[in-house]
């Protein structure tokens, strides 16, 4: 097949080699036969053949490196069931407790006491047989389940849960988005985990919180892995844990409790899951689930490529961006799959502002001069009315979405539409100019918009490259916002980048990105408490980070954040409701996070994958323990 290929470039070559050596463009056409080409190309000197030599010895040996790799793959699909997906970018981590990005492993390798089934939002045992709320609300006692085991057949223990959360979840030293969501009250006091009896764990917390069951699905970690790296330090004092399994580890040194094991990892390739032999769940029939032997994630970096390979036969599944969805459903009997439809998507996408007002070392974090404008409500609520987001549902989401509003999730039992009153921005450009007149903003001669010192209005946008959707969206704000005045400068950026900016550095203007979604408001804890992890619009440094001096928080900051610490405590659900009503509102009223659109959630998977449950919540592989593939 290398040779056939060499033959068949060497010819495109020759063909090419007049119109090189005349300096025309590569490929325009002439005629001259093939005997002519030859003897031109005998008159041409070597230093003119190499490179394109070089060209075609590059493209057959990166063709061969393919084919085989590809080959690898098609030929263990015979031996073994397994499934092919795709995912944008490289993991940051196998490490779980340090993971604050999407995508990671962790939905495959690791479970917790509960699982909240995304079919009915119900919590279910897990790790856990059973447990028990005490009359006073306080006290939940656990029983594990009998004979568990992690993948390298050590038992899984009481221990493991207490060691999970007293040392790695509750620890100071070890900075998580997970203790966010564990701080409860207005003190945020920590829950007490004790250890009964061999099967019994009792998690006491300071005063009745009402998320806190769902919040025992977190990931339970093997102690007998990693206890020592908690407690041993390195030379500046913190624990060894910090560095411990980085994407540099040998995958298969990974401890898991969870349906798959890391089998291995080539950067910017591929990711290979290995069912774990010792995983709890079993059939009815007694039998070892799950039933997928293998599944490989691709590493993608571009969805227009994720496609092509999808329909090729490459990959087993795709999510269905809008843009794509008329094209693959016209191929849905042909290709042999199916397009599931779950309604609106969970999460949410958003325009976000930097309104870090601090400094490090002395130097501000935003110029500030772009600070004023950031900070100046009406110029966010000018932007708001600024984007055009019907023009963005009927272009960029193809009419598969809705407008988004709220920061909760639609299927979310506390969530707030705008028909019972929540605040919304429907497209008006002339009210965006009347804000930004009386908030002292006017326009040169060439409708540019100006501050109050002269300033012409412009600043970044940043978003993650290879995400066509939140490209496109990115494009048209800067479109929009341009017949406002405004001069908005689009930089995508790699998404590991992004992170960084937005989590160490904190150096930005606006972003444009996405937070995952779900049915309990208190999952968000990390977003809206003001010391939260990804309080991503008003950023504390993180943990061993400069400080930042000057820090402001604002008052309606601030209320959000003391009233999802009072939901969190209140059992009573319509109370309950009513109280993040109130943060829905607020928000809305001032924009840290200007929503966008709320697509649909869509995904294509082959027919030969049988089991599947689609959920917006849950997606296609929530059962993956149950899955099978067709003969």
């Amino acid at each position: 097949m290398g040779s056939a290929i060499l033959y068949y470039l060497t010819k495109i070559a020759i063909f090419m080699i007049p119109n090189l050596a005349e300096g025309a463009k590569p490929y325009a056409p002439t005629k001259i036969s093939i005997g002519s080409r030859l003897a031109m190309a005998n008159k041409l000197k070597f230093k003119q053949l190499a490179p394109i030599f070089l060209i075609l010895i590059t493209c057959c040996l990166t063709y061969l490196v393919t084919a085989c790799s590809d080959r690898l793959l098609v030929n263990s699909s015979t031996a073994v069931p397994q499934v092919v997906m795709s995912i944008l970018s490289d993991v940051k981590t196998f490490n779980y407790a340090l993971s604050q990005e999407s995508p990671n492993i962790f939905g495959l390798t690791y479970a917790g006491l509960v699982t909240e089934n995304p079919l009915t939002g119900k919590i279910e045992p897990e790790l856990a047989e059973s447990w028990q709320i005490a009359d006073n609300k306080k006290q939940i006692t656990f029983i594990l389940k009998k004979d568990l085991k992690w993948s390298d057949g050590q038992p899984l223990t009481v221990d493991d849960v207490v060691f999970t959360y007293n040392e790695i979840y509750f620890n100071e030293a070890i900075p998580s988005n997970i203790i966010d969501s564990f701080k409860i009250g207005v003190e945020r006091k920590l829950p007490v985990v004790k250890k009964l009896d061999d099967r019994r764990i009792e998690f006491t917390v300071p005063e009745p919180f009402a998320p806190f069951l769902g919040n025992l699905s977190t990931a339970i970690l093997p102690a007998h892995a990693l206890q020592e790296s908690v407690k041993k330090k390195d030379q500046e004092g913190k624990p060894l844990f910090l560095s411990k399994w980085g994407v540099d580890t040998n995958p298969q040194e990974i401890i898991t409790n969870g349906p798959y094991t890391l089998a291995s990892y080539a950067t910017s390739q591929r990711i290979i899951f290995e069912r774990n032999p010792y995983f709890w769940r079993k059939d009815e029939q007694g039998n070892q689930q799950p039933y997928i032997q293998r599944i490989i994630w691709q590493i993608v970096e571009s969805t227009d490529t994720a496609l092509l390979q999808f329909r090729s036969g490459g990959l087993d599944t795709i999510g269905v961006s809008p843009e794509y969805f008329s094209l693959l459903k016209k191929e849905e009997e042909r290709g042999k799959f199916n397009i599931y439809n779950g309604g609106a998507a969970p999460g949410v996408t958003f325009l976000s502002f930097n309104l870090n007002q601090g400094k490090r070392d002395g130097k501000p974090l935003v110029d500030p001069i772009k600070s004023r404008w950031f900070n100046n409500l009406q110029f966010r609520q000018a932007v708001a009315y600024g984007i055009d987001r019907q023009r963005m549902i009927n272009n960029i989401f193809r009419g598969l979405g809705d407008f988004q509003d709220s920061p909760l999730s639609v299927q979310s039992p506390f969530f707030f539409k705008p028909e019972q009153g929540l605040p919304v921005y429907k497209y008006d450009p002339n009210k965006s100019k009347e804000l930004l007149k009386s908030a002292g903003f006017k326009y040169n001669d060439q409708e540019q918009l100006l501050d109050q010192e002269g300033n012409q209005v412009r600043f970044s946008l940043i978003t993650n490259g290879g995400n066509k959707i939140r490209e496109a969206v990115a494009t048209q704000i800067k479109q929009d916002l341009a017949t406002i005045g405004i001069t908005v400068d689009v930089d995508t950026i790699a998404f590991g980048v992004l992170v960084d900016k937005l989590t160490n550095s904190l150096n930005w203007d606006s972003h444009v990105l996405g937070f995952t979604g779900g049915t309990e408001p208190n999952d968000g804890s990390n977003i809206w408490t003001v010391k939260g992890a990804l309080h991503s619009f008003n950023q504390k440094p993180q943990q061993g980070k400069p400080s930042i001096e000057g820090q402001v928080v604002l008052d309606w900051e601030q209320r959000i954040s003391d009233l999802y610490i009072k939901a969190a405590g209140e059992l009573d659900e319509a109370k309950r409701r009513e109280i993040y009503i109130e943060t829905q509102k607020i928000t809305q009223e001032n924009l840290p996070y200007i929503y966008l659109v709320n697509p649909l959630s869509l995904s294509a998977v082959r027919d030969k994958i049988q089991g599947i449950k689609f959920s917006a919540l849950g997606g296609a592989f929530w059962n993956i323990y149950e899955l099978k593939i067709a003969e």
